[in-house]
């Protein structure tokens, strides 16, 4: 045998996988010249340089022998390379779109390491249909490597050349058919399948699919609370891992639960003996978002330190773990949720300029469910189909129940504050209500008047929203409703006060006349003390 295993010298990081399509003739040699004549798919693992981990051999059934012996012949010259044999039947290997798409369906379930294997096409056997075929898929990225094109050497012998070819970014407009189908099938994993109608959010989601499939910059998700934003994300997460754009995780976090000095440690890890009660090493959610996503929802709630060394982080891929003077690389894509205008908020000195200006390199307004009057009725399909898959059982409206709730929805006694949120709550109350399978008036009109009298407290609450801000939210919920009428307009007039004096006179105009001797300032100090509030409290936090 004139074929033999060489000792690999070099020392190769990334392990090297390869795809190649069985020769049925260059493959294919007598006994005579099996070791004589060079052979694509074994001389491949024939180079001193080029260590093949894997290798996928795509053929067809009538194929067999001839695979399990190529097989055999890598193993015997190339132990340290495993052969897994891809069987793919063509009824025309000539035919373009037969070869196009069944190599395309191939890519969808094909899967490596991108950390650690590098991916390597072979093009130089199988049919030039196949050839092209795969050219334009590594082109497009649907196979993410290179292309591997060898050769034989002089007087056809073995091992020959190879070249490893790593394509450019340029276009082609082939198969446009199928590429544009494929974008719209990702448009609608996007919008979780849901068959939106409103003009401009569907605009928005086409330029969000563009974004996702060609860059890892940050993303900036903007709009009102339950208007999607982290359902967004994580469908941009799963849509970028079907195509293999990234191999790391998915790491959501609230930025508004990050409070104090955990808030560094939660980010970007700590040391062991770094503060009290840092007793051992931890790695930090930066590090947890390696080669994925990270997920910031509510940014603007994040503190100044903890923008500051976020900013280094997205710039330079590397941060120092607090207590420790090592950096810690780790490269990941940024999305960033918020409902706030973080412009104010720059302006305010609340939120860094520097670091807005480099999160909303994309950013995209996600619009309220009130924008969207059109998109009500399709998303309340669709949380039927998920209510009746979480439940076991088919859930649906009676035809009476669904032209009410439907013109409730959409009417102008619709608030949807929560956007979404109450949309998905609502479908899931009166699920869970409903007797049987069907909801019907009934159970429609029960969950429309606890609508309108939950946006109704809702409104009551904001108008008192004073006094939680004085005495908290647990202590301004015990106070009669009767009394928050009152006090909240006595907080008021203070307010527009410059001393408890003046407010007294304002209160008491009327009584005081009365009265000989008075002492208004007194009068509202006790009133005031019976809630537990101060002069002092109200002229430090409220002072207009």
């Amino acid at each position: 045998m004139v074929g033999f295993y060489l000792q690999r010298s070099n020392f190769e990081i990334m392990k090297k996988v390869v795809i190649g399509f069985l020769g049925s003739t260059l493959d294919n040699r007598g006994k005579g010249e099996r070791w004589e004549k060079w052979r694509p798919s074994v001389s491949v693992c024939q180079h001193d340089d080029l260590l093949i981990s894997r290798f996928h051999l795509i053929h067809g059934s009538k194929n067999s022998v001839l695979a399990k012996q190529i097989r055999e012949d890598i193993i015997s010259i190339s132990p340290e390379t495993t052969v897994v044999f891809e069987e793919m039947e063509f009824k025309n290997p000539w035919d373009f779109e037969e070869v196009f798409s069944g190599l395309l369906d191939f890519s969808q379930i094909f899967h490596f390491n991108r950390d650690s294997e590098e991916l390597l096409l072979h093009i130089t056997t199988g049919t030039h249909v196949a050839q092209i075929c795969m050219f334009l898929l590594t082109e497009a990225g649907f196979f993410p490597g290179k292309l591997l094109q060898t050769g034989p050497g002089r007087r056809n012998s073995s091992p020959g050349s190879y070249e490893i070819i790593d394509l450019d970014l340029s276009r082609y407009d082939c198969i446009a058919k199928r590429f544009s189908q494929q974008v719209h099938d990702d448009i609608s994993f996007l919008k979780s399948g849901i068959s939106t109608c409103n003009k401009n959010f569907n605009e928005l989601i086409s330029e969000v699919e563009k974004v996702t499939m060609r860059s890892s910059t940050p993303i900036l998700l903007t709009g009102p609370t339950g208007a999607g934003k982290s359902r967004l994300a994580r469908q941009i997460f799963s849509l970028k891992k079907q195509h293999l754009k990234l191999s790391g995780n998915f790491i959501e976090v609230n930025c508004a639960t990050l409070r104090g000095d955990m808030a560094l440690s939660v980010l970007f890890g700590h040391r062991k003996g770094a503060f009290t009660g840092a007793t051992e090493d931890r790695l930090g959610l930066l590090h947890s978002a390696k080669n994925g996503i990270l997920f910031l929802d509510e940014i603007g709630e994040l503190g100044l330190d903890e923008q500051a060394m976020l900013l280094r982080a997205i710039e330079e891929k590397r941060y120092f773990p607090v207590g420790s003077d090592q950096e810690v690389e780790s490269e990941f894509q940024l999305i960033c949720g918020t409902n706030r205008d973080l412009k104010i908020e720059a302006k305010k000195g609340t939120f860094r300029e520097d670091l807005l200006a480099r999160i909303k390199f994309w950013s995209f307004r996600l619009p309220g469910l009130n924008e969207r009057i059109e998109d009500i009725e399709p998303n309340i399909v669709f949380e039927l189909q998920s209510k009746s898959k979480e439940f076991g059982r088919p859930i649906n409206f009676s035809r009476e129940g669904k032209d009410e709730y439907l013109e409730f929805a959409t009417g102008p006694d619709a608030l949807w504050k929560s956007n979404f949120r109450d949309l998905n709550n609502s479908i899931s109350r009166m699920a869970i209500l409903s007797e049987g399978n069907r909801i019907v008036v009934e159970d429609v009109r029960k969950e429309i008047k606890r609508l309108k009298s939950e946006w109704a407290m809702d409104n009551m609450e904001g108008k008192f929203s004073e006094i939680s801000n004085l005495i908290g939210e647990d202590s301004a919920s015990k106070i009669d409703l009767f009394d928050k009428i009152q006090l909240n307009e006595v907080i008021r007039i203070c307010k527009k006060s410059t001393s408890l004096a003046q407010a007294g006179r304002k209160l008491f105009s009327e009584s005081r006349k009365l009265k000989r001797k008075t002492n208004d300032s007194d009068r509202l100090r006790k009133y005031l003390q019976g809630f537990g509030i101060t002069w002092e409290i109200i002229s430090s936090k409220c002072v207009e």
